[in-house]
């Protein structure tokens, strides 16, 4: 969709970045910057910072950057158009209306109005007579209030292959729209559409905007799957959204629970913990841990306590310490699973037991000690053994220090042979990483600054530098140096859409948001930063540097393609070379 230049004009002059970004990050001003810990990464020490002159930030921890509305793409997992209706809707900016001759444009708020009209339809299937089956299992076996289910809107898809898709044609809805949509399926001939969900009960997907953006749904019987989820589609990813956020999300403080499925998330809120969240039928996905780190400080994992559930538990918390996420995990003695837990022993058990939940360092020692038979010297050896190693990759010294007394406690050994066991294998860790960095460093496959190592990459950014902040030297530019001459198809990229936008125009990061990847964003970002911060200059004088640093290096290269080159080629070459030294 083309975006007109006077809606992102007045769109930029309206959402001032420090504003927009002190919604989401805590940020302390300093001058013409204001700083903060990156919501995109784990961190200890504030590398994100916001630039008031350019109304961009850049984060020099993870590389990310961009202008408010970059930012608003990352933090609410949203498409470029997305975010600039979500901030427009913020600032009470009208939307520019979507051209009405091309259906595609229209897709999305389309597929809102079907899951709607899906959702509503499976509602009331539940509520009417041939949603026995489901009110039998929903209200009677899982014993939930007729107000948890209205407020999860809760629904029954009767048996039958068309219920559905009859009743959305009713709507006027085409059965490609439906197919778009995932309600209905397409059959293994290609032609035949049936509905995709049937005799079962349904549970709305719900975004953090309203918006019903998919289905679960459970079967009644033995067969196979017991869950089915809705596809990926263009208003749904399963990766990036989390089940029941939209609730979750307007609770005070600063923890979420996180469960394995819908029915144990449904149980818990009924019980009066609105705070808890679940994946949508799969393994927790690094976008939804940093989709958790919008919302919480701390996480509380409530998964199953059998194998998968540890299994999975395992991987949440690696992906949870990540985003800088504290973490504690419940220990559901006498029960498998949330749900269960509550309906044994009742809402204020499942209460203290939330509260004294385990830390990460308790509950891995525990799932270490369970292998092991304590009374046997062989089995508490090997214990000690496990046990220390994985206290070796704790972090916290004096985390490190407790569970040493913890140990020599539990099986009688000295906490000081322990402590130094687990402090060698810890400098070891250490040193290894260090070696491995400074190989890497020297080897030129890491690169302090962005990532990876670009031959003469100062002076590709310094000139990609000037063509952004003095646009009437394009011309100039554009006369000297050509894509060929930067050393990356991404840098390339950048440079070409630069002056493409130029041309057309004018050529922000808003309009190269709209042009460029997520890498290319960042990339540009950066270099806005460092001529912030005085790191890059942007002088004529330092852009003649610039170009005769690439010239150079442009016939650098070109001289080493000689070695592999015919004499004619090479005499080709060679010709070339002299004509632009001319």
């Amino acid at each position: 969709m083309a975006i007109p230049q006077s809606f992102l004009d007045q769109l930029k002059m309206s959402c001032d970045i420090e504003t927009i970004v002190s919604s989401y990050v805590s940020l302390k001003r300093s001058g013409r910057t204001s700083k903060g810990l990156c919501p995109f990464h784990s961190e200890k020490t504030a590398s994100f910072t916001v630039y008031h002159d350019s109304q961009s930030f850049f984060c020099y921890g993870c590389q990310k950057g961009g202008d408010v509305i970059t930012f608003i793409r990352e933090i609410e997992h949203l498409d470029y158009v997305e975010a600039l209706r979500f901030l427009a809707e913020r600032v009470g900016i009208p939307f520019p209306e979507e051209e009405q001759e091309d259906p595609s444009l229209r897709i999305k708020p389309l597929i809102y109005e079907i899951n709607r009209a899906a959702a509503h339809y499976f509602h009331s299937c539940l509520r009417g007579e041939q949603g026995a089956p489901g009110r039998e299992y929903l209200m009677g076996q899982r014993q939930l209030s007729t107000k948890t289910v209205t407020k999860y809107g809760l629904g029954y898809a009767p048996p039958g292959w068309d219920n559905l898709r009859n009743y959305l044609r009713g709507k006027g809805y085409s059965d490609e729209q439906m197919l778009q949509a995932a309600v209905v399926s397409r059959g293994r001939d290609g032609k035949s559409v049936y509905d995709t969900f049937r005799n079962r009960v349904i549970f709305p997907i719900i975004d953090i905007r309203k918006n019903v953006i998919g289905f679960g749904g459970r079967v009644l019987d033995d067969s196979k799957p017991k869950y089915l989820n809705s596809p990926d589609t263009p208003v749904f990813k399963k990766s990036r959204n989390l089940f029941s956020l939209n609730f979750a999300k307007n609770v005070s403080g600063d923890k979420l629970i996180l469960a394995e499925g819908y029915m144990d998330v449904i149980a818990m809120n009924q019980a009066g913990f609105e705070n808890v969240v679940a994946t949508l039928g799969t393994a927790l996905t690094p976008e939804q841990a940093r989709l958790m780190a919008t919302y919480a400080k701390e996480i509380i994992i409530a998964y199953d306590s059998d194998g998968p559930g540890r299994t999975a538990t395992n991987r949440a918390v690696g992906l949870l310490e990540e985003v800088g996420l504290k973490t504690r995990i419940l220990d559901m003695k006498g029960a498998k699973d949330p749900d269960e837990f509550i309906k044994k022993y009742g809402v204020e058990r499942f209460k203290m037991l939330i509260d004294d939940a385990r830390n990460v360092t308790e509950y891995q020692i525990g799932v270490i000690r369970a292998k092991y038979d304590l009374g046997a010297p062989d089995q508490q050896s090997a214990y000690l053994q496990e046990a220390t190693a994985y206290l070796s990759t704790v972090p916290n010294k004096i985390e490190r220090e407790i569970y040493a007394g913890k140990l020599a406690a539990e099986t009688g050994a000295l906490k000081e042979v322990i402590r130094e066991s687990i402090d060698a294998a810890f400098n070891r860790r250490v040193r290894a990483a260090r070696k491995k960095e400074a190989s890497d460093i020297q080897s030129g496959r890491l690169d302090l600054y962005a990532g990876k190592r670009r031959a003469n990459g100062m002076a590709e950014d310094g000139i990609l530098g000037c063509l952004y902040l003095h646009p009437d030297w394009g011309g100039y530019i554009l006369g000297r140096v050509s894509e060929e001459m930067f050393s990356t198809d991404d840098t390339r990229e950048i440079y070409r859409t630069m002056l493409r936008l130029q041309q057309e125009g004018e050529c922000t990061l808003t309009e190269l948001g709209g042009a460029l990847s997520e890498g290319q964003m960042n990339q540009i970002s950066g270099i806005v930063a460092r001529v912030s911060e005085q790191q890059l200059s942007v002088t004529r004088e330092a852009l003649e540097d610039y170009i005769r640093t690439l010239e150079d290096y442009s016939r650098k290269q070109e001289i080493e393609k000689v070695q592999d080159l015919s004499i004619d080629e090479a005499s080709k070459l060679a010709q070339q070379i002299r004509q632009r030294k001319q």
